[in-house]
């Protein structure tokens, strides 16, 4: 049987190759992939080959946001069976160390993550994975939905990062594919504001359609206090400093958004405000929030998908964002 998978053998470049079929260690479980969702960081790897401190050295497979079907299963397998339309959380922890036994398992430092080097990710046709890293779906739930539960996880830990309480009012900065989630987990987490701002009038418009007050960033900067929480999803240089100078006494900030360079912060004016700043590194314990977020409608996951490709054109894919900005989520559908 084949098992067409999109590898990068270089930088800029994917080739379709055909690989083994995985074998299955005892709580392993092998799944049909039916829905890949494109990641900056799925980007960044195409383009420049690195983020930070994870360098590509060698021919990987990209994509980390997916979803697909059980079709076989390994003999300790009690957790899902063949079948089940299951939602896959990306990261594989060693269960052993001192991070994991106290539940931060997505800080273990032997973390085997999909599509982070030198590590192989889902943009294939069928791959193996430990089964508790698979979340069985509802019916009602789509393969494309199942695969947004991961960038609506990175939301969902970043209200948690920054201690969201119901009532609060909050800025989302930057209306990407995670600022947007972010700003419906915050709604749905009971906040009485959300305000999503951005430099991309596209983006902002899809914002105003799902019911989020929007503001347009300028080059001027308010010092107006009127927020209890800032969510920093876009990266920008300078949107961290900005938003707190918005945040009230006592204030929270999650900084998702990850800029190339330093980041200068006015600590001495804004210490007297007592405000905290957590940093969101991926997530856990989030799969099942996620899940039933999107299951009852108060996270509308889908509203994010734009584009859909074959795996054939998973360049066409990863270069989405350079070259359509109207758009915001693409889809890889491997056994397409």
């Amino acid at each position: 049987m084949t098992n067409h998978t999109a590898v990068m053998p270089e930088l800029g470049r994917i080739e379709l190759v055909d690989r083994p079929e995985p074998t299955l260690a005892p709580r392993e479980a092998l799944v049909q992939i039916e829905s890949v969702g494109v990641c900056g960081s799925d980007a960044a790897y195409y383009t420049v080959g690195y983020i930070g401190d994870w360098v590509v050295d060698g021919p990987i497979v990209l994509g980390h946001e997916a979803s697909g079907q059980v079709v076989a299963v390994g003999a300790e397998v009690t957790r899902v069976a063949v079948g089940d339309r299951v939602a896959i959380e990306p990261g594989t922890p060693c269960r052993d160390c001192a991070d994991c036994l106290a539940g931060r398992y997505h800080l273990c430092p032997d973390l085997v993550f999909l599509a982070t080097p030198p590590h192989d990710g889902a943009l294939t046709q069928r791959l193996a994975m430990d089964e508790r890293n698979l979340f069985r779906m509802p019916d009602t739930m789509s393969f494309d939905e199942g695969a947004m539960l991961e960038p609506l996880s990175v939301g969902i830990w970043a209200c948690r990062r920054a201690g969201f309480q119901a009532g609060d009012s909050v800025l989302v900065t930057g209306a990407g594919p995670v600022g947007v989630l972010a700003a419906q987990v915050a709604r749905a987490f009971g906040a009485s504001r959300v305000v999503v701002a951005d430099v991309s009038d596209y983006r902002l418009d899809l914002a105003a359609s799902l019911g989020f007050e929007v503001e347009k960033v300028s080059g001027e900067t308010s010092h107006e206090a009127e927020f209890d929480v800032l969510l920093e999803c876009s990266g920008a240089p300078d949107a961290l400093a900005d938003g707190l100078w918005r945040l009230m006494n006592g204030g929270r900030a999650a900084m998702v958004g990850m800029p190339k360079q330093s980041v200068e912060l006015p600590l001495s004016k804004l210490n007297v405000r007592e405000l905290s700043i957590s940093l969101v590194n991926r997530y856990a314990h989030t799969w099942p929030t996620a899940m039933a977020l999107v299951a009852d409608g108060r996270v509308d996951a889908a509203a994010i998908v734009t584009h859909h490709f074959p795996l054939a054109a998973t360049a066409d894919a990863l270069m989405l964002a350079k070259t359509e900005p109207k758009s915001m989520k693409a889809i890889i559908h491997p056994q397409r």
